[in-house]
């Protein structure tokens, strides 16, 4: 990979890790649902008065945002305003992985390779280790929104795999975009209904720069700067080169929130954390290693 796009991937590496620290910022002023309207509002306009909206059914762009957008943010965003910690919701949320796996097998019809059933197993353990903490430093209702949360990312996964294997072509900028305009008006909907009007008004009479920068910090850098940019990388290498980055966000955000948040995890969260990214590993590179490993033991043999 060249200098210049290893480049872009750590922008894009410290730009999501350190998301998750500016999301605690935001949630200071903000209820999580406003949070989240707002960040979509900026992600929507004035963007979707430049981009022609992508050639694809309504059903994708409007189910991809209620997946990735209002089940993931939503759920994330609400499970940090209840207590949990931004460094290990980092952690937790690259769960959304192995949901795709499972998904991908349930409505793709995809199926298991064995490094993959390992690393499933083994990050079921780390986030066993990590949920059985709850009480703590992290609450349980945190723990399983963030899981949810990370549900939500992988059903998100899936869309967009149905739109490659049908052929669809479509500009992801402009995808991003006007698949934000679902989520936006669900989050509104929501907002109004569960956190309602009072609470709104006030955290809006009480608006400050903090909250500002945090919504546009999550619009314009964290979904349309980092997405845009992380596929870039993915048109011109191959997944396999590109996908291990995404594996330095957490360290990131948990060094981020350790740093600017004060956060330390315990030993048993440590130790979820390390078996969950091990996980993660064996499923990005689990195949490889087996092919290296076969190749090895038959030039011995022979």
């Amino acid at each position: 990979m060249p200098a210049r796009d290893l480049l872009l991937a750590l922008v894009v590496v410290l730009t999501w890790g350190f998301n998750f620290v500016i999301i605690k910022w935001g949630l200071v002023g903000l209820p999580p649902l406003l949070l989240a309207s707002l960040r979509f509002a900026a992600t929507v306009f004035p963007a979707v008065f430049f981009l022609r909206r992508p050639n694809l059914p309504w059903r994708y762009l409007i189910v991809y945002g209620l997946t990735w957008g209002l089940c993931q943010l939503g759920f994330l965003f609400s499970a940090m305003a209840n207590g949990m910690p931004a460094g290990l919701a980092s952690v937790v949320l690259q769960s959304q992985a192995f949901f795709t796996l499972i998904f991908a097998a349930v409505f793709l019809k995809e199926s298991f390779k064995h490094s993959q059933l390992i690393g499933l197993l083994i990050a079921g353990i780390g986030l066993w280790l990590i949920g059985s903490s709850h009480g703590q430093s992290m609450t349980l209702l945190g723990f399983i929104m963030t899981l949810l949360g990370a549900a939500g990312w992988a059903m998100g996964n899936v869309i967009l795999k149905q739109c490659t294997q049908k052929g669809l072509q479509f500009d992801v900028l402009a995808f991003m975009v006007w698949a934000s305009i679902a989520p936006l008006i669900a989050f509104i909907g929501l907002s109004l209904w569960l956190e309602g009007p009072q609470e709104i008004m006030t955290a809006l009479q009480h608006f400050s720069m903090q909250s500002l920068l945090a919504v546009l910090y999550q619009a314009i850098f964290a979904a349309l700067l980092g997405m845009s940019l992380w596929n870039l990388l993915l048109k011109r290498h191959p997944t396999n080169l590109v996908a291990p980055f995404s594996l330095l966000v957490p360290w990131v955000g948990l060094s981020a929130a350790a740093l600017l948040l004060n956060e330390q995890l315990l030993p048993q969260q440590w130790w979820g954390a390390l078996l969950l990214m091990s996980g993660l590993v064996i499923n990005i590179f689990g195949g490889q290693i087996r092919q290296l490993w076969q190749a090895r033991k038959l030039a011995t043999q022979s």
